[in-house]
């Protein structure tokens, strides 16, 4: 059966910016190799099929999908799928605050109302630090110098659900200058990161930001990476610490999808994990249509 789409863009409050994201609004019958597929033909960064929740407490079932592989968790396809999702009529009751089924486990999403437009936010998963890597190697690997990396704060692996390799840079004009490469990005990836996440400061608790990847060469908004983001940039004194911390970051410019990102942060005492991560941010509607009937 034919099914419909929506084509929203995440983290904008201007429509033709931010991420794209495409959602299937009825994903039942499709076969996991047909969704992919289906990505592979809206070739957006993330394309989302709803599904009926297994447990009926919850909003509804996502999958999400690259144009590559299927991925357990992401911001910006949950950001706008509970968008679509409120928008759509589609959440019992009406309610603004719900959850999603996602491979990652449950996330929590909750809506606002905010200057006439419904923007929203979701609850990260528990965050994790990994691996560091040597600024020379990070250098390398965006084409940066290593003089352009802040001073004693090396690199690391930090995940939410999506582990990315993080990159501290002094100034913008440094995150500019990055050049995504995917055989040079593999170099310091080394499987346990699926991306390089490079970022500067850019005022008081705001950051300028880009997220290369090997199968994406640049992501304009990076939803599942800004939560880890913020609470890397305090875990590095880069922006301060207090028990609630609130950071925007923009991302995306570069490319000409400009982006921007929210990101509260809670931390309890003696701790350099939040205890709470949300992110969150604005929709802008693009396209409504029919996804046709064809053979599977």
């Amino acid at each position: 059966m034919a099914r419909d789409i929506r084509i929203v863009d995440v983290f904008t409050e201007t429509a033709l910016a931010g991420n794209q994201l495409a959602v299937v609004l009825d994903g039942r019958g499709l076969p996991g190799e047909l969704m992919q597929r289906i990505a592979r033909e809206m070739n957006f960064s993330e394309t989302t099929f709803i599904l009926p929740p297994d447990d009926p407490k919850h909003a509804a079932k996502v999958r999400i999908f690259s144009p590559v592989v299927e991925m357990p968790f992401a911001g910006h396809p949950t950001i706008g799928t509970a968008w679509v999702l409120a928008d759509e009529g589609m959440v019992p009751g009406g309610a603004l605050e719900f959850t999603l089924e996602e491979n990652v486990g449950p996330v929590s999403v909750r809506g606002v109302h905010h200057g006439g437009r419904l923007t929203f936010w979701m609850t990260h998963p528990a965050l994790t630090y990994g691996r560091t890597v040597e600024r020379a190697e990070v250098a390398a690997a965006i084409g940066v110098e290593e003089a352009h990396f802040v001073p004693d704060v090396q690199c690391q692996v930090v995940s939410t659900g999506n582990p990315l390799l993080f990159a501290a840079l002094r100034e913008p004009a440094a995150v500019d200058h990055a050049v995504s490469d995917a055989a040079r990005l593999a170099t310091v990836l080394d499987g346990d990161a699926f991306g390089v996440f490079l970022f500067a400061p850019a005022g008081r608790n705001r950051l300028y930001s880009r997220m290369f990847s090997i199968a994406i060469p640049e992501d304009p908004a990076t939803g599942s990476g800004s939560g880890p983001l913020g609470a890397f940039a305090v875990k590095c004194g880069l922006v301060e610490r207090a028990a609630k911390v609130s950071i925007v970051s923009e991302q995306g410019t570069k490319m000409g999808r400009q982006s921007f990102l929210h990101i509260e942060l809670e931390y309890r005492e003696f701790s350099d994990t939040p205890a709470r991560i949300e992110v969150g941010g604005s929709v802008m509607p693009v396209l409504s249509g029919t996804l046709s009937d064809f053979e599977q």
